[in-house]
């Protein structure tokens, strides 16, 4: 080649002049050529990627055939314009191609452009050259894809030309949501061959004849033979009766393909034509040439072929593509079953090859074929059946993962042959040759366009009339399959063709076809149907005849209930209003809640801080239903929750009560702006923002699909899930939900574990809740319909079904949903025609309707009050429901029946409107006298004989009444259900039944083989249901059967007209001539003991199949009652008029009706709320909901659960019927991805948990709509605000222990006081002359042993005995305090201001402490103490630390002349045990932000607990020897560490120049249980000194610390301690101001002063009376604030509650009485596992009256009790005294003690000391030693065996073994 120019551009892709000719960059600019030129695309070999777009005249191109294209070349370049190229060699050097060879256009014109509907260029078919081979794809199915669909905003061709597809904008990506469609026909179809087939193109015809497809390198004829030669023998058992045909599949259609292809962008008539098909080719193309689809396809084929693509490239449709419709769910299905599920990455995909493209399409056409003609494919069915080809193909490598998925498709041989492209077509061909032609295999040899060319040719010529399934195979061996499948059957195409339509559409299309009047062809239509002429003209001549006789006689039966009801002689007492009361389950679910809210504020993340909040508000928003409004409001306001919570006043308004619930519409953003600044306002009320009906509306905020006039769209994102809102840390979101798929997807706001499912009324067969009320639902409808129940709950109408399908040819232009409406007002029309006397309409309507439309009117009727049934007519769409309100309230003026029942619309944007005769009789029924009242919710409505039209895409929350009896939904969008739909539809009718009417089942009576003309036993309304509670649990659900009873229509229409027109050949004549002689009053006259006959008789009637059943769980009051009535009322129906006793046709004779009336009337309404409604579906939805899987789950269950979802994988297992609501959550937030329309779809951050919010929950619950009482979810979300406003309430207050002082009347009763009243510290000097009180007045010492003194002694006996000794083991009084905010608060307290204290504060790492170890010696133990602080790092400045090794030297202590207002000098030091969460450790709103040191005291065995609860404390951990001691040993080491810290801080701080003396000697030792310090604030202001008030008010621990802490002389006094509080403190207890007495609880100890006073490290009780007597009797002072009080709050655990005594042989819990904790030495009495000390003190406690029986209840002659104080019980009083020289005792002259304890004598008793004392003759002395030998060396040390007498029997010991070392003691009498 020669080489270009010099100067001019030689970048590819770019001409010679520098000009751009990529496509991918001049798509959309305009481009002029000229007139006989064409754009095309050359390939350059160094742009694999790109086409250059060229204008070539189209003479030099080839025609369709590849032949006629002129030799040579002209042509010119579109870049910079140049003209008149006439040599290709000389046009490929100035578009730079660069080629090494001699250029041909052949070989590098490869494509002809065209414009998409957008008006971009793109690639179109390629360029047939003649001879040219086309051996592989040009992109394979793996990498050509641009996105699938774009949005409605932008249909048509996706711009997008990335290779691979975008998840994102890829809404098809998971398998399974669109359908194929199932069949009607199919007559086989020969080979049919054309000549001129598209563009005049021939096919050679020895193509037949070839059997080496792979060599074909023309194109073929558009159909070739499918079974034109045997298949090997390999592929012998590949025949479609081998994998498949064993097992019946009910395959239904999927209904959830509308929205799929809303929210995927798909389009059909409402969009512009461009729109069907420039999706439909953008993600595959490929070689081929357009295919122009036929003119008048529609017309010709009454129906438009959906075509699914399938693998490879897909060819342009041109023409008319109005008439087809293309989908890439199929392509999807595929491409998404050869990607690996992350569920088995885990085995390695390089060993582990995906299903292949050959085998996939093989086993799609088994699938179609095994399709009855009424059943329609599911794309999630197809999925099944790959994973299962794909799994058994290998076993080996995912064997583990085996049993987690079912069995549920058939075997398909697991060691297979790998299936060629050439063999492809002859297995393809071998299915479908058994199948009657229902599928039919068109292969073709060059592209699929000439197989779509073929199926449109024979389709035009009729030849594929039936056949339902027509798949094209593009097959050889040298390149991949292309293949598509095409839906051909009349009816599949029509559901597929509608299940595209958006919801909005759908009701546009609807609209449209309404307003331009195309439905007028359906009504004329209608009147040819009817001999008589026209209906109208029928209902006019009806009407004009019969005006007078039918006003008086149905305003008779009318108005004499009425009358009767007002002599009150015959009133209907059935309307009963229950009273509101919470229900057993609702009060669970609420408890739930509340135990989940809890756990949200309990955990570490401090998302909400419970303890902040003071009172609750709440926002309830509900969907923009005008009656769920109201609904909610009159639930709300006959709560009474407003007045419980305090948020309104006694007299409520109905103004003041909307405030708290908001309608999703337009307006609710200024009512959410108000919610959202009262949150911001109150940070201390917790917001609840309930959001009810939860499902609706989870559109995107930012991603729409609806038209913007549709303001609430997307409302629940812009608002729930705004900022403010997801910030606010005062706001709980609650979803409250009966259908929550589309809330658990993997992107889900709300964490599993913030779930709440409905709890099951039943486990393992017992009630949990004892409830009178069960629950019907879905599964007990569908359990009614098999065998052995009388009446199947859900029913279909095959008459009503076969006449929609037959119009549905007639009609093919007409929206099924008109045709189905149209169809049943019709029916309507007819029923209520033949119910008022014009018999011959009952050959126009269906059984069914009839049924229902005779129950209706003659309902009032039977009622002495006129209370009637419901009807709910179930319209979705709001211009088809306004048709048929009209029509039908024509109808039934025209029949005189305005005063009989009631017509309402119920549109949900718009309230109730019903006659004023209506609205009185209701006034009545309710005993409503308010004027104006209109009833507002559908539940007013109960008892009202009414036809509810209720319409509405979707319900929005509506509850019905009880009196609701039929359940009407055969017009409901059978093509678009999606399990959330399909569920929500049929929630209409679940129902609350009361569990005590059991009633009889009645017998099974299918229509007997041999009479084919009787009406089966479904019509008749009276019939009883089983209400079983759950049924479901008692029978085998692989033995029962469905029973034949669900299509009543058995028995059809019978006119001449309905069978040609729509009449399926199974439908018999309604009614046999002879039977519509037979008057009423045959069977009305009968007595009861006819009827029972007559039952009789029909009872051995019943056909074989059918079993007779009864109830097994009949009350015994069943039996007492009336047998005839019962038979009566399960059996006849008032107004029967057939010879059938069970059947329900009407009567026009209106006098029996009233005569009857009287004899046997029974209130419609009562019986049908005993009973749940009767529910009518359309045929596909019946089939749907009744047909299960292998597991046994109701096939509804596997489809997509909502709309706006998509499965994530193809690879999922199915669904298992064992699978509780938690499992079925997990496995949709596993299964299931958000599309982008769904408001989670941008939350998701690589599926960390923090994608979750925490303060967001979900209830879920079933579907009920009689809830007038708030039986359902309502109640339960109610009475959840009630229990979590009482435990806020019960948050902020606290049970503290309210006990007024004991022994009050023993204290001296003086009239000198040596302080004033309002003096704020003692005085030193005058308090020194103080006496100090003995007797204990704490009142947790009731039942301790009385102290007594020498002031006592003379009239403590009487007093004495007035104890209240039968309340002395009674429990302690407490009072409810609410918190004040100096209140100490235990671990479950958060709030901001603690945060830091506790260790919460980023700054600080949780955990970040040392333990530091502290030894020092006392001589007492005669070993070196060995103590452990663990010290956070924020508290170390509290510590000195050796500056080399940081070891800690010692705690650091102020001064005394220290003064700081924000600093506590003394170290607050806490024992505790058991209470590591219940303790109240967090002191900082006690101390008011002050700094101070606070150690908790712990043991060895708690401190990992404690740790992890109180990161930021201090803790000092007790020896191990000390796990087992009691709070001596605590008391006792708080104290020695602080004297030997005393000693190293005087020693550290001398070294600086400081006083020892002037070191803080105090330290605080308080109980774990102080919650909150008063004060008492004294007013002496009045004339005289005695003359004062006071008050008392909660105040901070810092501020009484710091009063006490600045006293004078205070380190003179030795403890100081404040009251117990108490409600019942008089002014006689604080007019003292100080005291000299026993301090408990909160001391502040001098460890200097008290340094030879030590606590008895043995003690478990009574350690601190022990320990105040020994400071006393040591003379020192000790001082009791009178003016402060501390609370102590009751704790349940912990504490001296820790220990357990049991036996230490047996670990059983045995109860063991106190007498058995002493025994004998040497016996053989069980052993106990418990301290020797713990025993004695329980023993003395309980029995002490056994060692000292003279002391008994005799106080004037106590028990001498010598340097100890042990709690001898209530009723031995004991006088201490000290042995220690120089000790302050009482005087003993003139006392006679009755006893003498000695405890663990030291060295200072001696013998003499105890001659002192004086003894009553019999006195009886214990000695207690720590051994054998000390007890007898201290008998003889103290001399004691001279006045004491001694027996050998008389010595005991502890039950302790010998390695637990027991105490041993003796006792002995005085002689």
């Amino acid at each position: 080649m020669k080489p270009p120019p010099e100067g001019c551009c030689t970048t590819d892709g770019f001409c010679q002049a520098g000009k751009d000719l990529r496509l991918v960059s001049i798509s959309n600019e305009h481009i002029e050529v000229p007139a006989g030129f064409l754009l095309v695309g050359a390939k350059s070999p160094n742009l694999p990627d790109h086409l250059l777009v060229c204008a070539v005249d189209k003479r030099f191109l080839p025609d369709d055939n590849g032949r006629n294209a002129l030799l040579g070349f002209s042509g010119n370049c579109v870049g910079c314009g140049k003209k008149g190229f006439c040599y290709f060699t000389e046009f490929s050097n100035h578009i730079n191609l660069k080629l090494t060879t001699q250029p041909k256009k052949q070989k590098h014109l490869k494509y002809y452009l065209v414009r998409n509907a957008q008006g971009a260029l793109t690639k179109g078919s390629v360029i047939c050259w003649k001879g040219a081979e086309f051996r592989g794809r040009q992109s394979s199915s793996s990498t050509c894809s641009g996105t699938l669909f774009q949005l409605p905003e932008s249909s048509g061709l996706s711009g997008s030309t990335s290779s691979e597809p975008l998840p994102a904008a890829n809404p098809s990506a998971p398998a399974g949501t669109q359908q194929t469609a199932a069949a009607i026909d199919h007559i086989p179809s020969t080979a049919a061959f054309s000549s001129a087939v598209y563009n005049g193109k021939e096919s050679p015809k020895q193509q037949l004849v070839k059997n080496n497809l792979s060599a074909l390198t023309r194109p073929s004829v558009l159909g070739t033979l499918t079974n034109s030669g045997p298949p090997k023998k390999r592929h012998k058992g590949w025949s479609p009766e081998s994998p498949s045909s064993t097992e019946s599949w009910n395959l239904q259609l999927n209904p959830q393909a509308p929205n799929r292809i809303k929210n995927d962008g798909g389009s059909l008539s409402s969009l512009p034509h461009s729109a069907l098909v420039g999706p439909a080719s953008s993600p595959m193309v490929g070689s081929g040439e357009p295919v122009s689809v036929p003119d008048n396809l529609l017309k010709i084929c009454k129906a438009k072929p959906v075509i699914f693509k399938g693998h490879g490239n897909f060819p342009y449709l041109c023409g008319n593509i109005n008439d087809v419709i293309v989908s890439p769910l199929l392509y999807t299905c595929y491409r998404n079953s050869q990607s690996l599920s992350r569920a088995y990455e885990q085995y390695g995909a390089s060993t582990i090859q995906p299903i292949s493209e050959e085998m996939q399409l093989l086993l799609t056409v088994y699938y179609l074929v095994q399709l009855a003609s009424d059943q329609v494919p599911l794309i999630e069915d197809l999925e099944q059946i790959f994973m299962r080809s794909w799994r058994e193909s290998h076993l080996s490598e995912i064997r583990q993962y085996q049993q987690a998925i079912p069995q549920t498709f058939p075997q398909v041989p697991s060691q297979i042959a790998p299936v060629t492209s050439a063999q492809l077509p002859w297995l393809a061909g071998l299915a479908a040759s058994s199948c009657n032609d229902s599928v039919h295999i068109i292969e073709c040899s060059y592209s699929l366009a000439e197989g779509l060319s073929e199926m449109f040719k024979l389709l035009i010529e009729g030849k594929l009339i039936k056949t339902n399934y027509v798949v094209i195979i593009c097959a050889s061996r040298n390149r991949a399959i292309d293949s598509c499948i095409v839906i051909t059957g009349k009816y599949q195409a029509r559901v597929l063709s509608e299940s595209m339509l958006t919801p909005s559409d759908y009701q546009k299309e609807v609209n449209y076809q309404l307003v331009t009047g195309k439905v007028e062809t359906l009504g004329s239509f209608f009147s040819t149907l009817c001999p008589e002429g026209d209906i109208d003209l029928l209902l006019e001549k009806f009407y004009q005849e019969n005006r007078g006789h039918i006003s008086s006689s149905l305003s008779a039966s009318v108005n004499k209930p009425t009358a009767l009801n007002g002599t009150g002689t015959a009133a209907c007492t059935s309307y009963e209003i229950e009273r509101h009361q919470i229900r057993p389950f609702q009060l669970a679910v609420a408890q739930k809640l509340l135990s989940h809210i809890c756990s949200i504020a309990d955990s570490s993340t401090q998302n909400l801080d419970l303890g902040s909040f003071e009172k609750i508000d709440f926002l309830i928003c509900v969907p923009p239903s005008e009656v769920t409004y109201q609904q909610t409001l009159f639930h709300l306001w006959h709560s009474g929750i407003l007045l419980e919570l305090g948020l309104e006043k006694e007299h409520l308004t109905k103004q003041r009560v909307e405030q708290y619930v908001m309608k999703l519409d337009a307006e609710a953003q200024l009512k959410f702006k108000v919610f959202l600044q009262n949150s911001m306002q109150n940070p201390h009320t917790l917001f609840v923002l309930i959001h009810d009906h939860a499902h609706w509306d989870l559109m995107s905020a930012m991603h729409t699909l609806y038209p913007q006039t549709e303001l609430s769209t997307g409302l629940v994102d812009r608002l729930l899930n705004c900022r403010e809102v997801k910030e606010a840390p005062n706001i709980v979101t609650l979803h409250v939900t009966s259908f929550p798929y589309a809330l658990q997807t993997q992107h889900t706001h709300i964490s599993p574990y913030n779930e709440i499912h409905w709890p099951s009324s039943y486990s393992n067969g017992v009630d949990l809740y004892h409830e009178n009320k069960k629950y019907f639902g879905l599964s007990e409808f569908i359990e009614s319909t098999l065998s052995g129940h009388s009446i199947p709950l859900l029913r279909y109408d095959s008459s009503f079904e076969a006449m929609v399908m037959a119009l549905g040819k007639r009609f093919p232009r007409l929206h099924s949903a008109v045709i189905r409406t149209f169809v049943l007002i019709q029916h309507y029309s007819a029923a209520m025609m033949a119910v008022c006397g014009l018999s011959q309409m009952k050959n126009y309507t269906s059984v069914e309707t009839l049924e229902i439309t005779q129950n209706l009117i003659n309902s009032s009727r039977q009622c002495p009050s006129g209370h009637g049934l419901m009807v709910v007519l179930r319209i979705p769409c709001t211009p088809l429901a306004a048709v048929a309100y009209e029509r039908l309230y024509n109808v039934r003026e025209r029949l005189a029946l305005e005063d009989n029942f009631e017509i309402i619309l119920g549109n949900p944007n718009s309230g109730i409107t019903i006659g004023k005769h209506f609205v009185e009789q209701l006034k009545a029924w309710q005993k409503i006298e308010d004027v104006d009242w209109r009833p507002q919710t559908y539940l007013e409505l109960e008892g009202l004989p009414c036809i509810l039209i209720f319409s509405g895409m979707d319900p929005q929350g509506e509850s019905l009444p009880r009196s609701l009896r039929y359940c009407d939904l055969r017009l409901i969008n059978s093509s678009s259900l999606v399990r959330t739909t399909l569920e929500q539809e049929l929630g209409l009718a679940a129902y609350f039944v009361n569990s005590e009417i059991h009633t009889e089942k009645a017998v099974v009576n299918d229509v007997l083989e041999s009479d084919p003309e009787k009406l089966s036993s479904t019509d008749n309304e009276d019939e009883e249901v089983a209400t079983e509670g759950s049924t479901s649990e008692k029978r085998s659900p692989m033995k029962r059967e469905r029973s034949h009873s669900h299509d009543s229509a058995s028995s059809s229409l019978s006119s001449k007209a309905s069978i040609t027109a729509f009449c399926s050949e199974s439908s018999p004549p309604l009614i046999a001539a002879g039977d519509t002689a037979k008057s009423s009053q045959q069977v009305l006259s009968n007595s009861a003991e006819e009827t029972t006959n007559n039952y009789e008789r029909q009872k051995q009637k019943v056909d074989k199949g059918a079993q007779t059943t009864i109830s097994k769980h009949l009350p015994p009051v069943t039996e007492q009652l009336d047998t005839k009535q019962n038979i009566k009322s399960a059996q006849i129906s008032i107004t029967s008029s057939s010879s059938s006793p069970f059947s329900s046709s009407s009567s026009s004779s209106a006098p029996t009706h009233n005569s009857f009336i009287l004899q046997t009337s029974q209130c419609s309404m009562t019986k049908a709320s005993k009973q749940p409604p009767i529910v009518f579906l359309p045929k596909l939805v019946y089939d749907i909901i009744t047909s299960t899987d292998s597991n046994g789950l109701p096939k509804s269950s596997s489809l997509l659960p909502y709309h706006s979802v998509m499965w994530a994988s193809s690879f999922r297992p199915l669904m298992s019927k064992m699978m509780t609501c938690t499992e079925q959550s997990l496995y949709y937030r596993q299964w299931t991805v958000p599309k982008p329309i769904h408001m989670d779809y941008n939350n998701r951050n690589e599926g960390r948990m923090d994608t979750f919010h925490p303060r967001r929950l979900l209830l879920s619950g079933p579907p009920q709509v009689c809830n007038k009482n708030k039986i359902g979810k309502t109640g339960a979300y109610l009475q959840f605000l009630s229990i979590l406003s009482r435990m806020l309430i019960r948050l902020t207050e606290v049970d503290v222990y309210d006990e007024e002082e004991i022994n009050i009347n023993i204290k001296e009763e003086s009239d000198q006081y040596y302080c004033q009243p309002g003096d704020m510290w003692p005085d030193l000097e005058t308090f020194k002359k103080m006496p100090f009180d003995y007797t204990i007045h704490d009142p947790k010492y009731e039942d301790a042993s009385l102290i007594c003194s020498k002031l006592q002694t003379i009239n403590s006996e009487e007093r004495s005995m007035s104890r209240r000794q039968e309340d002395m083991y009674t429990r302690r009084q407490t009072t409810r305090m609410r918190l004040s905010k100096y209140a100490a608060y235990n671990t479950y307290h958060h709030c901001e201001q603690c945060h830091q204290y506790m260790g919460f504060n980023p700054r600080y790492q949780l955990y970040e402490s040392t333990l530091h170890a502290f030894a020092f010696s006392y001589s007492m133990l005669g070993e070196e103490i060995q103590l452990h602080f663990i010290i956070p790092k924020s508290k170390e400045h509290h510590f000195v630390f050796s500056q080399p090794g940081r070891q800690l030297e010692s705690m650091r202590l102020p001064l005394v002349t220290d003064k700081s207002e924000d600093y506590i000098k003394s170290p607050t030091f806490t024992p505790t045990t058991g209470r590591h969460e219940h303790g109240l450790f967090n002191l900082y709103h006690a101390m008011d932000g002050a700094s101070h040191l606070h150690v908790l005291v712990v043991k060895e065995y708690e401190m990992a607990i404690y740790k992890k609860y109180w990161p930021n404390h201090i803790m000092l951990v007790l020896p191990s020897i000390f796990n087992s001691a009691g709070v001596g040993a605590a008391h006792f080491l708080i104290k020695e560490l602080s004297y030997h810290n005393l000693e190293l801080e005087r020693n550290r701080q001398e070294e600086l120049g400081i006083k020892p003396q002037d070191i803080w000697p105090f330290i605080v030792i308080s109980d774990d249980s102080c919650v909150m310090w008063n004060s008492v604030e004294v007013d002496c202001s009045g004339d005289r000194k005695s003359d004062y008030m006071w008050t008392e008010r909660n105040v901070s621990l810092k501020q009484i610390l710091q009063h006490i802490e600045a006293t004078p002389n205070v380190t003179h006094y030795a403890l100081i301690g404040m009251r117990k509080w108490s409600s019942k403190t008089n002014s006689a207890e604080i007019k003292e101001p100080f005291s000299c007495c026993h301090v408990h609880d909160f001391i502040m100890l001098n460890v200097d002063l008290t340094q030879n006073v030590q606590y008895n490290q043995n003690r478990f009780t009574c350690d601190d009376i022990d320990f105040n007597l020994r400071v006393h009797s040591a003379g020192l002072l000790i001082c009791r604030f009178n003016h402060f009080s501390v609370m102590k709050k009751q704790i349940a655990v912990g504490g001296q509650r820790s220990f357990h005594i049991k036996s230490k042989v047996s670990d059983t819990p045995v109860s063991i009485s106190p007498a058995q904790y002493i025994c004998a030495p040497d016996s053989k009495h069980t052993f106990l596992a418990a301290p020797a000390q713990l025993l004695l003190e329980k023993y003395l406690q309980y029995h002490s009256h056994r060692f000292f029986p003279l002391s008994l209840k005799n106080y004037s002659h106590p028990v001498l009790s010598v340097d100890c104080y042990l709690n001898l019980g209530p009723q031995i009083a004991v006088c201490y005294v000290s042995s220690r020289p120089h000790s302050l005792n009482i005087s003993s002259s003139g006392l006679t003690f009755s006893g003498l304890l000695l405890y663990l004598c030291d060295s200072f008793v001696v013998a003499s000391f105890l001659k002192k004392f004086h003894f009553l003759k019999g006195a009886t002395l214990c000695v207690i030693c720590q051994d054998r030998n000390s007890l007898r060396q201290t008998v003889v040390r103290l001399e004691l065996e001279d006045e004491w007498q001694f027996r050998l029997r008389d010595e005991f010991q502890t039950a302790n073994a010998k390695e637990d070392r027991p105490l041993f003691f003796l006792t002995g009498r005085h002689i």
